[in-house]
């Protein structure tokens, strides 16, 4: 099996048609046509089959499919693993995590790790837990810090912190001019992540859990600790982590609002991939964490 031919069958799974794929992968169809005839032979078996005017997989084509990310994120990790070992460097570091992390977590830890290493590199992705779940998952990254993750058959986690997640306001919204109550959220709109966020996730199940309206979100966005001026110049809420209001540079501006059926207490943890290659410096990295975690956050 030619591993440029898995690589071209991927494609093709993805966007389920020829042309499209032909087009972004700059082959011609008839190149990708006898590609797809090359694995359908060494497999004995057919991998696609029409479905209109586009194609999709047979039940073999989905088993090649999954199985062939799994060889490419092993063959990536395998020229990670030799390129290191022959260079003799401490290797590179392929981390995701939150905007808050970034700001609160990493500026000690990377300080701390380039004492250490002075030579090793580090490529940063900022993103809210469902697409660094998802990166991780793609072998993409090396490791996530985001709310804790349970140990599963893939995954690997270990807790840093505990902290708190509070819906919060300008200090001159209207909210704050009369006692409240959780009923009253109900009459602002919000800057919120995505759904699929478990912070989101969580927020919205509490307003349905007390028979309330969900959160009407009029902006949506997976880095809310970066729209500080934005809610405190307007009248919406947001969702985000205590430490991030008390402790944030740009907060000052914002207030918590006092409502404890809406306060999220969560672990924030790290979570690796099990059996996937870490770096010398990822390593390294993921000691200090485990060991001396809470020691580098800025509020600490």
């Amino acid at each position: 099996m030619d591993l440029r031919d898995l690589t071209y069958f991927e494609t093709i799974a993805e966007l389920g048609h020829l042309g499209r794929a032909a087009q972004k992968l700059n082959r011609s169809q008839p190149a990708l046509t006898k590609s797809i005839q090359r694995l359908e032979e060494s497999f004995g078996t057919r991998l696609f089959q029409r479905d209109g005017r586009r194609i999709k997989l047979t039940p073999v084509g989905e088993l090649l499919k999954a199985r062939g990310k799994e060889l490419q994120q092993s063959i990536a990790q395998t020229q990670r693993e030799v390129r290191d070992f022959a260079s003799g460097l401490v290797g590179n570091i392929r981390l995701g995590c939150a905007a808050t992390m970034a700001e609160h977590l990493l500026p000690k830890l990377t300080q701390a790790l380039m004492q250490r290493a002075p030579d090793l590199t580090f490529k940063l992705v900022i993103g809210q837990d469902d697409l660094q779940r998802e990166a991780l998952n793609q072998g993409q990254v090396d490791m996530i810090i985001c709310s804790l993750i349970p140990d599963s058959e893939q995954f690997s986690s270990f807790p840093l912190f505990d902290d708190e997640l509070v819906v919060i306001a300008s200090e001159h919204h209207p909210v704050f001019d009369s006692a409240l109550q959780m009923r009253d959220l109900c009459d602002y709109r919000w800057v919120l992540p995505p759904i699929g966020v478990s912070s989101r996730k969580w927020l919205d199940a509490t307003f349905a859990a007390h028979s309330l309206p969900l959160p009407v979100v009029q902006i949506e966005a997976n880095s809310i600790s970066l729209l500080p001026g934005l809610i405190a110049q307007s009248n919406l809420l947001s969702f985000i982590a205590r430490e991030s209001v008390e402790f944030g540079q740009s907060m000052k501006h914002l207030r918590v609002v006092p409502v404890p059926e809406v306060t999220m207490k969560r672990t924030v943890g790290v979570t690796v991939r099990k059996g996937a290659y870490q770096s010398p410096a990822a390593q390294d990295m993921l000691a200090m964490l485990r060991d001396h975690g809470r020691d580098f956050l800025s509020w600490s």
